[in-house]
This record gives structure tokens, sequence and C-alpha cells, in this order.
């Protein structure tokens, strides 16, 4: 066995043992065997301003450990940018900005409502609303910025992260989506931490983002 399938298996014991954080599902535009960007932006759509302070920072610092050169939204967007409904010219143009700027993926994260633990069904009926591309994923669920009560009532989250690329010379187009299960998210400390591990894991596990080259080498067990 080699180095790598050792380092999955104990990766993937690792998390499911003590995270409070699960894949359910994750899809990979078929097109693409790696990607790699020179900037990219991390969004959290929350309507809690600190919970949404939490998870950029985190993820953007994790992401710098793994060589990629991430901002958070938070130093990007202008303060009224998410206190408002947007329209989609508006989204359009933070498109161009972003270009302008250098940025070439954004790495958007959400929490969907639900009131159970996802099954498998119902997980892939989730996925059926696929965006095809940044600024129609915003556009639709940027209401949870400003919806106080959007989470209230559901006692198990269902989060989604999405990989974006917008780079100049090509289509602007969904490159990766991964479904996520929050099974503690009352302890936010906690649920943050977990969330990234996974979703870090995930990008690495599909070569996004984070390409490591493992040595096929033998180990004798």
């Amino acid at each position: 066995m080699n180095k790598r399938y050792i380092y999955l298996f104990m990766i993937i014991g690792l998390f499911y043992s003590c995270s409070s954080s699960e894949l359910v599902e994750n899809w990979k535009n078929p097109e693409i065997d790696t990607f790699e960007a020179q900037k990219v932006l991390v969004i959290g759509i929350s309507s809690n301003d600190s919970n949404r302070k939490v998870f950029e920072k985190k993820l953007v610092t994790e992401l710098g450990k793994n060589g990629v050169n991430a901002v958070r939204s938070l130093d990007f967007f202008e303060e009224t940018f998410t206190s408002t409904p947007r329209t989609e010219e508006d989204i359009l143009a933070l498109e161009s900005q972003l270009v302008e700027k250098e940025f070439d993926a954004i790495l958007l994260s959400k929490v969907v409502r639900i009131e159970d633990k996802v099954s498998t069904v119902q997980a892939y009926r989730n996925l059926d609303k696929t965006f095809n591309n940044f600024r129609d994923d915003y556009y639709e669920n940027q209401e949870i910025y400003y919806n106080d009560g959007y989470y209230e009532e559901y006692q198990v989250f269902h989060a989604e992260s999405s990989l974006y690329c917008i780079c100049s010379d090509k289509d602007k187009e969904l490159i990766w989506k991964g479904s996520i299960d929050i099974t503690e998210p009352e302890n936010i400390k906690k649920a943050v931490g977990d969330y990234i591990k996974v979703l870090v894991w995930a990008l690495k596990g599909q070569r996004l983002l984070i390409i490591e080259d493992f040595e096929d080498e033998d180990i004798d067990l």
C-alpha cells in the first residue's frame, strides 16, 4: 500500500471519529483534472457577522498554510454591500472588479436550512439545484445576510461550498461543489473548525486549489 492511500485512510478515520461535520456529497466538473488559482476570494454568506468573520478568517488562514493566496470578502466588500439585496447587474459588476484585482476564483460557502440530518436521497435532491456560476448562486442566496431568522428553527445544518472560476480568459463556471452536514451547530468554534477541516480535505482530495504530490512508495505493514 502506498503512502497516499495510507494518508487518506488515516484522515478519513479521524474525521468520522471526532468531527461534527461530514462530507455527504460532492461534484467536480468532469472537464477539470486539477485547478490552481492565483488569488481566491473567500465568501461566507451568513446573517451573523461574528460567525462570518470567524469562518472567513479561519478558512483564509488554513488555505494560506497550504500555499493558497486567499482574501476574505470582509476585506474586499464595502460595508454596505451585504446589508441590502443586490441586483444581478451589481453582482456582474462585482465579478468585473474581482477580475481587475487579479482574482481568478471564488470559494463561496453557505448554510442551507433543513429540519433533520440529510438522508442520501435528500442530499441528491439538494444537489439538483446547482448554480453554474457565482453570480446566480450569490443572487439566489443573498437573503441569508440580512434575514436574522433564517436558521432559528433548525438543529442540524446542511452547508454547501462551491468553487467558481472567474478567470478572465475562460468562461466563468462552477468547478466543484460539496455538501457538508454540521451536526453540532450550537458550538460555533468547533463547527467552523471541523467544517473547514472537511472542506480543505475535500479540496486536497480533488486536487483543487491545493495540489499535493505523493510518492508512490510501497510500505511494509
